[in-house]
């Protein structure tokens, strides 16, 4: 999404709200995937391992599979203020709540994630910003889709300890 914005010819004010928008959301949506996967994992005990890895896999496999629509979503988030910032920006950082709630499942250390989610997140938006214009359509494609393959195969490997522990 940074790249796509990255087209758009933004300010650096505009680069600078965008990027302290997506590093606070999607540092806060692991939050909520917690809070829905604490309570989940103490209702489902053991299982809860193997349903973690599985969100994982699912969502990984999702962003690999999925048609995207960036230039769109980058074209309003350009110019979105507001709720509809904040509705565009969650619309970006869904990967995040499953994120969020595989941790409240595996019961990782919430504050280190959660501040090293939030800084890359940062961080890569303003490289996907300055970088955006110089990047192909293709080569943005084929970054998000890299991206769903490390997810799913963390969570093959999540999987595979799981299995010889």
């Amino acid at each position: 999404m940074a790249a796509a914005l990255g087209l758009q010819g933004l300010s650096g004010r505009q680069k600078l709200r965008i990027s302290t928008l997506f590093a606070v959301l999607e540092g806060a949506m692991p939050l909520v995937g917690l809070a829905i996967g604490r309570p989940a994992g103490a209702a489902l005990g053991a299982a809860a391992d193997y349903v973690a890895v599985g969100v994982l896999i699912a969502f990984g496999l999702f962003t690999v599979l999925r048609g995207d629509d960036d230039e769109g979503k980058a074209a309003r988030m350009a110019t979105a203020r507001g709720r509809q910032a904040i509705v565009l920006g969650i619309s970006v950082s869904l990967d995040e709540l499953a994120i969020g709630f595989t941790l409240g499942l595996l019961h990782l250390p919430i504050v280190a994630v959660l501040v090293a989610i939030a800084v890359q997140a940062f961080v890569v938006t303003q490289l996907g910003l300055r970088l955006g214009g110089r990047l192909s359509e293709r080569f943005r494609e084929t970054a998000e889709k890299l991206a769903g393959l490390v997810l799913t195969g963390l969570g093959v490997a999540i999987l595979i300890q799981q299995l010889l522990d």
